[in-house]
This record gives C-alpha cells, structure tokens and sequence, in this order.
C-alpha cells in the first residue's frame, strides 16, 4: 500500500512524496518514492504504480532492469554447470577490475564495450599499476569469456544485457585492430634442441616427473599437456591403439568433449612402459610439467619453444612420413580437416625419429 509524507520546502510550498513499498515474506522485494507538488498527482502515481507492479514478473522484471553487469557475472560464474577452468576464471577475475561491470545491464551500449576493449588492449583498469599493453588477440580471449554471458543473460535469468551491442561492437573493434586471430605459430624443434633438453631432462632427480618419457610421449601422440596428465589406465585401448582423450580441446566447448584418438605406436609403447600404480598413466599436474619444460629451455638457453610446439612437431612428423589428412586427423582429434591443411606444404619425408635413442630410453620399463 502506498504512502503520501507532506512536508514544506524552504520556501514554504508543501512537496507530497509518494512511497511504495512491497513486502513478500516478510522481505521488502520493491521500494520507490516520488515527490510531486499537487497530493492528488502523488495520489494518481501510487494508484498507476501500484496496477502496475500487480502485474505477473512486472517487479523481478524492474529489478532486473536495475542489476549491474558484475552481479551477471558472478551469477554465471556460480551457476555454470560446465567447470570453468582456471584460464576463464582468471579473465572473468580480470574483467571484474573495469568500470563496466559497475553499469547496470539495459545502460550497457555497443560505446562502452568498445571502451572495455581499448582499456584491454592498453593493459589499464581500476587496479592497475603498472599498464601491460595487451595484443589484439589475448583482448580477443578476453571478450570471448564475456560473450557467453550477453547470450544467457537475458533467456536465462531475464537481465536486460543487449547481445546485439556486443556483436555490432566486435565489429567495430575488429575494423579497428583491437581485436584479431591468433598468429599461426610454426615453430618446430631441431633435432639439436631436443637433444639438449633430453640431456638436460635426464639428469634431473628420479622422483621428478619423468619428463623423458612425457615429452617424447607428447611428441608421437601430439597430446596438449593437459590432455596428458587426464590420461587414465581405463582410457587406453591398447588392442586398437587408442586412448580417450578427456575434455579436449575446441573453439565453442572443451569441458565434457571425449574423443577416442589413434595412438601412434611409439606412443603405445611409452605408455606401456609406464608403471600401473594409480588411476592415472601420467598423474602430474600440467603446471608441473611446463616448468620443468620452461627451465630445462632457460637451462639450454633454447629460445621461443614452447611445450605445445610438440604437438605442432608431431602432426608435422605424421605428414611427412605420408599420412593423409583422415589420418593425422584420428591422431591429433582435429574436427575440422581445414585447421590440418596448412601441413600439407611440406616437402620432407620420412620419419627422422627412426631410431631415435631417446624413443628407446622412454619406451624402458622400469627395472629393464
């Protein structure tokens, strides 16, 4: 029920604020006044508000209207039922810093996700001491964390983010170079380099993850390191050479996309050199194994390789040793053949790991 409070201003005329509130439960779920100067207009807002807010989702609607973009967010974030891995986590934490998130959701225009972008790209929010300047594409990972939650918002909790201002904005931004793909990276390792780091690699202690084992294993099987330590004993099927490879990698979906892939031989034969004590054939933590991979590089003074550039060198080998594209597919777990095409260009042949003593050093069992 509504409520009118009369009281003079100080020059003497008498203002007539209307109050509404509704409680549901016990709980307030709306509040709102308005001043007017006539006590019948206060009046006739109460009686239109009140007909109004009466009306089935009218007040979840309104205070929808009124939700900030940080509350969406954190919502999503909470109420996804796919796991949000710790790259996302970190890039919805990093957005969280702007002053967008602090707009309320029906005042969010295609400006504004434009100005989110040219604040990526600079390196600059709230928080911000020291401004890293962010290349178009890493601001393109960024704003695909954020898309997701303009296509949900609405449908789903009835949030009035415009999903149309975030597609006209990508557009903008891509015209002006703020956003773009990904550079395709070619860099291989020599035969040189990758006998340094075995070198390296071996002299480590032997209670340290077997990187001799898991870097050739990642070079036949051309799995991602992450796909490496979900390995399970379960997931090999040693009688076709395959193995499950669990939440692999894709543009639109990773968490839940298991797909059976081809184990070259090689590989298989790493694996059965493995000791089968636990669930898992690499039971590391794929943080692990990058910094054994990054300071065995610092170690050898090898620059620009990346642990992923294996699985780059394997696909590389499966061509060169004459596999057609359906093949090397069934081996790497590409959907598309289309992202395989650019290995085609190459010229060698043969398999240059043909009796590679550190293949023979991986594939002993322990004991041996």
């Amino acid at each position: 029920m509504g409520t009118i409070v009369t009281r003079k201003r100080a020059n003497g005329t008498a203002a007539h604020m209307a109050k509404i509130i509704i409680k549901r439960d016990g709980k307030v779920v709306h509040r709102e006044s308005k001043t007017f100067d006539r006590r019948p207009a206060a009046a006739g807002w109460i009686a239109r508000r009140e007909d109004e807010l009466s009306q089935p989702g009218q007040i979840e609607r309104e205070s929808a209207d009124k939700v900030k973009l940080r509350k969406v967010i954190e919502q999503y974030r909470s109420e996804s039922a796919t796991v949000i891995r710790r790259s996302k986590a970190q890039a919805l934490n990093m957005l969280l810093r702007f002053p967008i998130v602090d707009m309320v959701c029906d005042e969010i225009a295609s400006p504004h996700i434009v100005t989110l972008a040219q604040e990526l790209s600079a390196g600059r929010h709230s928080n911000a001491r020291h401004p890293t300047i962010r290349t178009p594409q890493t601001v393109a990972g960024y704003l695909s964390h954020l898309s997701p939650i303009f296509d949900i918002a609405r449908p789903a909790w009835g949030y009035p983010l415009d999903k149309s201002a975030f597609d006209d904005a990508y557009v903008v931004l891509k015209r002006m170079g703020i956003v773009g793909k990904s550079n395709v990276r070619e860099r291989r390792p020599t035969m040189e380099e990758l006998e340094k780091l075995m070198t390296f690699l071996a002299g480590r202690k032997s209670t340290a993850a077997p990187m001799t084992k898991i870097v050739p294993f990642a070079l036949f099987s051309t799995r991602r390191r992450e796909e490496i330590t979900n390995i399970r004993w379960p997931d090999l099927d040693e009688q076709h050479s395959r193995i499950l490879v669990r939440d692999m990698k894709n543009p639109t979906e990773k968490t839940g996309n298991n797909v059976w892939c081809d184990l070259p031989e090689p590989a298989l034969r790493i694996i059965q050199a493995m000791p089968r004590s636990g669930d898992r054939i690499f039971p590391y933590v794929p943080d692990t194994l990058g910094k054994a991979w990054s300071e065995a590089c610092d170690m050898t003074e090898i620059e620009d390789l990346h642990f992923h550039d294996l699985r780059h060198e394997g696909i590389s080998r499966l061509f060169e040793m004459g596999l057609n594209i359906p093949h090397v597919a069934a081996v790497s777990g590409h959907r598309s053949w289309q992202s395989l095409k650019r290995y085609t260009h190459i010229r060698q042949t043969g398999d240059k790991y043909a009796g590679w003593k550190w293949l023979e050093a991986a594939t002993k069992k322990p004991g041996d």
